[in-house]
């Protein structure tokens, strides 16, 4: 997608909550997800009914590709794939024409034919881009990710101009049900880092949803250490999404954030 930045533009983002979404051993609970899916898209569309939302994003004849985050420390939830699958097949689309995948999408037929694409991973903190986010989970579509790491993945936006994915992408998803809000190094992972945030971060807009998941972990962090703590990695990645690339818009004053849940440790 991309977005026009005149004065006027507004991207809208929602982020829900549930309390019951996971329990103490950190299982998801399936239908508190589907329900927190389904509300946040009727939310972000105005839509009646998840139906509704969904037929107005995913056609019968699209083929469609669930981009997915498979890092093993923290991976997009299954119960989460399988919640976009069943909706997705719900809207008309045959089982056949569905595909979740990351690190293979450059050799599955699903995604070489993709005409839709939903973008789905977790929100965490990531040593070469700052955070990993919506944005950054698009860098499996090239051969060669590694090439997109210098000056703090600056040019992941050109990933986004590819012809596999420019115009496709329909929905982004951040997964906020368990954040990782800090770390160092490459590939970093500390539980003492996570936090149980039970929430979702939706919107048509990657841009504007992973500046509002910055916004989040930047309140997490402050939470935790009682300062404003830079992270490791300036993630300007999301900035230049918007004025290098026009993926979207960055301005929290231009992003109307729509709030479902529990209001209590909302944090932004």
């Amino acid at each position: 997608m991309s977005a026009d930045n005149s004065t006027g533009y507004t991207a809208k983002v929602v982020l829900i909550r549930h309390e019951e979404v996971i329990d103490a051993e950190h299982t998801i609970r399936k239908e508190v997800i589907r329900s927190m899916l389904d509300q946040a898209l009727i939310a972000l569309l105005g839509s009646d009914t998840p139906e509704q939302a969904w037929s107005s994003l995913i056609k019968p004849n699209d083929i469609v590709g669930i981009k997915s985050n498979a890092w093993r420390f923290l991976p997009t939830p299954p119960e989460l794939e399988q919640a976009i699958i069943d909706r997705v097949v719900s809207a008309g689309v045959p089982q056949h024409n569905v595909a979740v995948d990351d690190r293979e999408i450059l050799h599955n037929p699903i995604f070489q034919k993709a005409t839709a694409l939903i973008n789905v991973r977790p929100l965490r903190t990531h040593h070469w881009a700052g955070i990993g986010g919506v944005l950054k989970n698009m860098i499996m579509f090239v051969p060669d990710p590694y090439n997109y790491h210098d000056d703090s993945c600056a040019d992941l936006g050109k990933v986004w101009q590819l012809p596999l994915i420019s115009g496709k992408t329909r929905l982004n998803i951040l997964s906020c049900i368990r954040i990782q809000y800090h770390g160092r190094g490459p590939h970093h992972f500390d539980k003492r880092y996570l936090t149980d945030y039970k929430g979702l971060l939706i919107g048509t807009d990657p841009v504007a949803v992973d500046a509002t998941g910055l916004r989040l972990i930047q309140a997490q962090r402050m939470k935790v250490f009682g300062e404003k703590r830079n992270l490791a990695t300036p993630p300007h990645h999301i900035l230049y999404a918007d004025k290098r690339y026009k993926l979207g818009t960055s301005d929290p004053s231009r992003i109307e954030l729509v709030k479902i849940g529990p209001i209590t440790d909302m944090l932004i």
